[in-house]
């Protein structure tokens, strides 16, 4: 059965909700960083003196537009507030990650064995048999498959590594990428159009015009 953080004490769920924020920023929105986290799981265990919160079974994360799916989270804070979180599953089965961009209607999403927020260095690593797509609304643009995929959020660079075949989750451990090229903005015509003459034509019976 489900266990939602109102059935915890109120301590043990605002604590755990602080730790959990730690997996929001990554590609956020600025909009979802006053939105509350909703988190639903089989069980949750909170401690204290390592400000540690660790859902498993079934665990569903959302704030704002992102939204977590995995077997396991765990998230914990640093003694300089830093916040660090690390989402994965069992059984063949991979973590879920998906959040809007603030760039239009951007959306960034993807899986792995393992997801892993650092928020000191400010970046997400995808780890494992991971995949990772960036949507325009509905439409697929760019995807990328590897060992490990990393996105730094402070220069908007990511970085793709292969593996052994069955870490990497393509043929030979290598490196898959398919970017699609932004549509270019439709140039203005280099010279303007001519007005058609009003002047009527008479037709010549030779070659060089009528004769004055």
């Amino acid at each position: 059965m489900l266990l939602l953080l109102s059935h915890f004490s109120k301590r043990a769920s605002a604590l755990a909700c602080i730790c959990a924020l730690a997996l929001s920023s990554a590609w956020a929105e600025k909009a979802d960083r006053s939105k509350p986290m909703n988190a639903e799981a089989d069980s949750l265990r909170y401690d204290d003196v390592k400000q540690t919160s660790v859902f498993t079974g079934n665990v569903v994360i959302t704030k704002g537009t992102m939204i977590i799916r995995a077997d396991r989270v765990e998230v914990r804070q640093d003694n300089e507030g830093f916040q660090f979180g690390t989402a994965t599953s069992t059984g063949g089965k991979r973590a879920f990650f998906r959040q809007k961009r603030d760039a239009g209607d951007e959306w960034i999403e993807g899986e792995a064995e393992s997801i892993v927020y650092d928020g000191k260095a400010d970046n997400v690593s995808f780890r494992g048999n991971a995949n990772m797509r960036r949507l325009r609304g509905a439409t697929l643009t760019d995807e990328t498959q590897g060992a490990l995929i990393t996105y730094d959020n402070t220069s908007d660079v990511f970085s793709v590594s292969g593996g052994s075949p069955a870490n990497a989750g393509t043929p030979g451990g290598r490196v898959r990428a398919v970017l699609t090229p932004r549509a270019a903005t439709p140039a203005a015509s280099a010279s303007p159009s001519v007005p058609a003459s009003t002047a009527t034509l008479r037709p010549s019976t030779t070659i060089g015009g009528d004769k004055k």
